[in-house]
């Protein structure tokens, strides 16, 4: 059966001769995001998904599948949220003036009702798509104050986050 990106879930599993199980997971976590900048602490949903998949030692991958959507390791702490909202805001300001957002040039890569969104794909540079972390335990072994954010740099939508696990069991 084919897959596509709106039905992807997949566990595999192959025995090792030490009795061990090696995983290779990857599962999409949904949401709806309500302004931008805007940092949505995820992790609690990693930690489930690495959970559920029995995993002890490996890596998992945490990718957004969108050019105005990144993935950053951070703190949550209320104050200094504030401060990356402005820092990214001053890096790539929503109202300068972009390429991208002219319409009347611009020729490729374009849906109806798309909205001007240069400072976005810009403000992304600066971010990452992806981050990996190690699985150590059945643990992730993110920092004391690391939690993991999507960051959304364009307007309120659906988002797809994509966290791939591979790892052994046991």
């Amino acid at each position: 059966m084919e897959r596509t990106l709106t039905d992807l879930m997949t566990r595999e599993v192959v025995a090792f001769s030490s009795g061990r199980e090696v995983v290779v997971r990857c599962e999409a976590l949904v949401t709806t995001t309500r302004d931008a900048p805007e940092f949505i602490d995820i992790t609690e949903d990693v930690e489930r998904i690495v959970a559920e998949s029995g995993v002890r030692f490996g890596l998992v991958t945490v990718f957004s599948t969108h050019t105005t959507a990144a993935i950053k390791l951070n703190e949550n702490e209320p104050l200094l949220l504030q401060d990356m909202t402005r820092i990214i805001q001053q890096v790539a300001p929503l109202h300068a003036e972009y390429e991208h957002n002219d319409f009347s040039r611009r020729t490729v890569n374009i849906e109806d009702g798309e909205c001007a969104n240069g400072h976005a794909h810009c403000q992304h540079l600066f971010l990452s798509t992806s981050e990996t972390i190690p699985i150590v335990d059945g643990q992730l072994t993110t920092g004391r104050w690391q939690r993991i954010f999507l960051v959304e740099l364009d307007e309120p939508r659906q988002r797809r986050v994509l966290v791939n696990i591979v790892g052994v069991t046991g």
